[in-house]
């Protein structure tokens, strides 16, 4: 039950504090198409992805808790 609370609560506050620009925002504003489009997402999703992972680590995440931050850090991230 707490870790569930825990988890709610982590998403939430990612959520609020989810201030910088996504992958797709950063996409459109260089106006990408096509392949360019294509290799700058799978770039920025990547490393937006390492960038959670290293997160939860520091928050010492492990578990769903930490699944579950990943996925939601990353999504948002990507802007999908």
């Amino acid at each position: 039950m707490r870790l569930a609370a825990f988890t709610i609560a982590l998403i939430l506050s990612l959520g609020a504090a989810q201030a910088a620009e996504t992958c797709r925002s950063q996409a459109d504003d260089k106006k990408l198409a096509g392949a360019a489009r294509t290799s700058f997402m799978t770039k920025c999703e990547k490393d937006s992805t390492a960038e959670c992972e290293t997160t939860a680590t520091k928050r010492e995440l492990a578990g769903a808790a930490r699944t579950s931050f990943v996925t939601k850090c990353a999504k948002d991230a990507a802007g999908t």
